[in-house]
């Protein structure tokens, strides 16, 4: 596609797929001027993951059952792993 795109792989153990972006919101997006495309958008699927299972945790309606409780647990592991602080510490919202 047009030269203002930037396109990422994504890999797993099995599959793989394509993602296009527009190179000027990728270069927005970054944290400092070294952070490469591949680590931006990391970050940003780890938010977006998180919020995700942060929600289905603590804001569906009723208790979680203990697989979506469990799944909670490790992402917010991984993220401060990758992150070096909490969900809450970052984003302000925590239980």
């Amino acid at each position: 596609m047009a030269s203002d795109t930037v396109t990422l792989t994504l890999e797993s153990e099995e599959d793989t797929d394509e993602l296009e972006l527009p190179r000027e919101l990728v270069d927005m997006l970054r944290e400092s001027d070294d952070e490469t495309a591949p680590e931006v958008v990391g970050d940003i699927a780890m938010m977006g993951f998180a919020q995700r299972i942060h929600g289905a945790a603590h804001h569906a309606e009723g208790e979680p059952d203990q697989q979506i409780a469990d799944l909670n647990d490790l992402t917010m592991d991984l993220f401060e792993d990758r992150f070096g602080a909490t969900f809450g510490e970052l984003t302000g919202h925590d239980h």
